[in-house]
């Protein structure tokens, strides 16, 4: 008897649904009010703070799971350098107060049924790989909600949102804590991940080197120490 699905049968790997792309919030400061607690001999704060947030973007932009990164600011200056960058799509901040109402509106923007997974990414990754981002949301796509830590293990550098989930976060000081407290799993990725690495200090800067920084921070950085 000829087997129902033929010789070859069907699969479990061809079955197997891909995995989902997602939008990913990027809220960035205007270069001049960001990283006030960062400072580097020899480099001007607002330079280095444009550097890092178009490293970040351009990590996430390579990012196989990406479908579309959404940047949130009214730093005119960051969207002109980050022209040759793909996938962005640009969002004034406008009157929206702090990172939350932030990457809301660019939740809103791109995606106000929340048809689709949503992220957001903090803009402060210097040293950001796109495979540790697509290893986070891979495995985010298996919660409703998710959050990765900082390398304290206080903060957080990563939110998601399932498709059908509404969209919920609390950035700042401690927010890892009252992410969980809204719910969302704790995503389960390794100490060295580049995707914890988040940067607002000087020491921090010199951990995130030690990583690989990405080719704008890493230029400036390098001309500072000669």
């Amino acid at each position: 008897m000829t087997p129902l699905f033929g010789r070859r049968g069907r699969s479990s790997s061809a079955s197997a649904a891909p995995p989902p792309r997602w939008v990913v919030v990027v809220p960035v400061k205007p270069s001049a009010r960001a990283k006030s607690r960062l400072e580097v001999a020899g480099v001007g704060r607002s330079d280095l703070a444009r550097a890092i947030a178009l490293d970040t973007l351009a990590a996430a932009s390579a990012c196989e799971l990406v479908a579309q990164v959404v940047v949130v600011t009214d730093d005119a200056a960051l969207a002109r350098e980050a022209a040759m960058i793909p996938a962005l799509r640009f969002v004034p901040e406008g009157d929206a107060q702090g990172l939350d109402a932030a990457v809301a509106a660019g939740v809103a923007a791109i995606d106000p049924n929340g048809r689709m997974p949503r992220a957001a990414l903090l803009g402060d990754l210097p040293a950001l790989r796109p495979a540790d981002l697509a290893d986070a949301l891979r495995a985010a796509a298996s919660v409703p909600r998710g959050v990765v830590p900082d390398a304290e293990g206080t903060g957080s550098t990563l939110v998601t949102a399932g498709p059908g989930t509404a969209w919920e976060s609390s950035f700042g000081d401690g927010s890892f804590a009252r992410h969980v407290a809204l719910g969302c799993t704790a995503i389960g990725i390794t100490d060295a991940s580049t995707l914890r690495r988040d940067v607002d200090t000087a020491d921090q800067l010199d951990t995130a080197r030690a990583l690989g920084l990405g080719p704008r921070t890493a230029a400036l950085v390098t001309s500072a120490h000669g």
